[in-house]
């Protein structure tokens, strides 16, 4: 009697228990990277060590880096907990990479007004030649047919998505057997996806996630730092700035500020292109640039070389991102380049400029300073005496005979401490 109290018991607070289950969150939204792929990473693992139910990853990006995408996609297969890829807040996009890793998921959901789609590689510059571009494009496929057969997904939706960039919205995306629910929130979402049957690498387990508590769990200060610098367009920006401020502090020794801002600037946009496809081309176009303009300081170039800087500028900036992989997608948006390249020769051809004014400018040290300066003869100069200049007395002599005491002389020539004046007809 007993035990049967015991099992009516037990049956009473099982769903109680259930419900005390718990679900780890995480958040996507932007490029796919070394950051992002590294934080997915991090959230698996704290999913495994919380013993979560799953983990939800709430995406929204219109692509990324290969690598890093291959690197998502491995860590999904082998999750040793359920991953739920939900492409959400409505309005998002799981666009090229995003295809792949909600296609990867045990679960994929997306929320209305949503689409998913245009994993067609593609070339940052223009088109690739026919060939690459059918290597490129068969390795794709291969890739997603394989997540596609893993998770039993629609084979040939995938195949198109890749061959012929098709986007679709949420309800086709259901229609088509591409994702598996349709949810508005969060709790709706786990809701359906209650006592689903889902495989992993240990065996198939049943998902109770109906009232779980959710975990949610935000990338650090320095994750999100380094996300937002491994932005090309960021990375860009840091670079040019840091470039000037090295060119500012050169040129005014001492100044500090511009040096300081320059290095940190400089060591930021570095990391950022160690984890972005670098065309070393372009970097040493940028250089180049920035060469030329020194030099037209000093050389009589007429403008030739500052504008020869302003177009190697412009194309290394261009040119500073190429992807080792056309799936790659990363590039400078052309407004960034051209505000950041106009701003720049602006920059750099004011400090020119002003350079050239102050060479030009007289001498204000030394001896030459009193050449064209006015005195007053203390003496009679017949042809030496004595003339006041600037406060100063000196031993002066008359180019153009008796200068009498009193008279305002104008300083011609210095020779050694004699000042050689020619008399102005006037006294003080």
């Amino acid at each position: 009697m007993k035990n049967k109290i015991f099992f009516l018991v037990f049956l009473a607070c099982f769903p109680l228990m259930l419900s005390a289950q718990r679900v780890v969150m995480i958040k996507i939204d932007g490029a796919i990277n070394p950051v992002s792929a590294s934080f997915v990473h991090n959230g698996i693992e704290k999913a495994t060590k919380e013993k979560a139910v799953c983990l939800v990853i709430h995406l929204n990006t219109p692509g990324g880096l290969l690598q890093s995408t291959r690197t998502i996609v491995s860590d999904i297969l082998t999750s040793p907990v359920p991953v739920v890829v939900y492409v959400s807040p409505s309005g998002s996009h799981a666009g090229s990479a995003g295809v792949f890793i909600t296609l990867a998921a045990h679960v994929a959901a997306m929320a209305p007004g949503t689409n998913i789609g245009a994993a067609h590689p593609v070339n940052l510059v223009g088109k690739t030649d026919s060939v690459m571009n059918v290597k490129a494009t068969n390795d794709a496929v291969a890739f997603i047919r394989s997540i596609a057969e893993k998770r039993k997904r629609n084979l040939e939706w995938s195949e198109d998505a890749v061959r012929n960039s098709l986007s679709i919205t949420e309800n086709e995306a259901l229609n088509k057997k591409v994702i598996d629910y349709i949810a508005a929130n969060e709790n709706e979402l786990l809701n359906q996806i209650d006592g689903r049957n889902v495989e992993l690498g240990s065996g198939n387990v049943t998902l109770h996630t109906k009232g779980a508590k959710i975990q949610y769990v935000e990338m650090s200060a320095s994750e999100k730092l380094l996300d937002f610098i491994s932005n090309p367009d960021v990375a860009y920006v840091l670079l040019m700035l840091g470039m000037a401020g090295i060119y500012f502090e050169l040129f005014n020794p001492g100044a500090v500020l511009p040096g300081v801002v320059g290095v940190i600037s400089l060591i930021l946009a570095f990391y950022a292109m160690n984890t972005l496809p670098v065309n070393y081309a372009g970097l040493m176009l940028i250089v180049f640039s920035l060469v030329l303009f020194l030099l037209e300081i000093k050389v009589v170039s007429h403008g030739v070389l500052a504008i020869g800087g302003v177009v190697s500028l412009f194309l290394g900036s261009v040119m500073l991102f190429k992807s080792s992989s056309s799936l790659d997608m990363i590039k400078i948006s052309t407004g960034v380049v051209i505000s950041v390249t106009v701003l720049s020769a602006t920059f750099f051809l004011c400090v020119i400029v002003l350079g050239l004014r102050a060479q030009r400018l007289k001498t204000v040290t030394g001896i030459n300073i009193l050449l064209g300066q006015t005195g007053e003869a203390l003496s009679l100069l017949n042809p030496q005496g004595q003339l006041q200049v600037n406060g100063e007395v000196w031993t002066a002599e008359s180019t153009k005979g008796k200068i009498n005491k009193g008279e305002l002389v104008k300083v011609i020539k210095v020779k050694g401490l004699t000042l050689f004046v020619e008399p102005l007809g006037r006294t003080v």
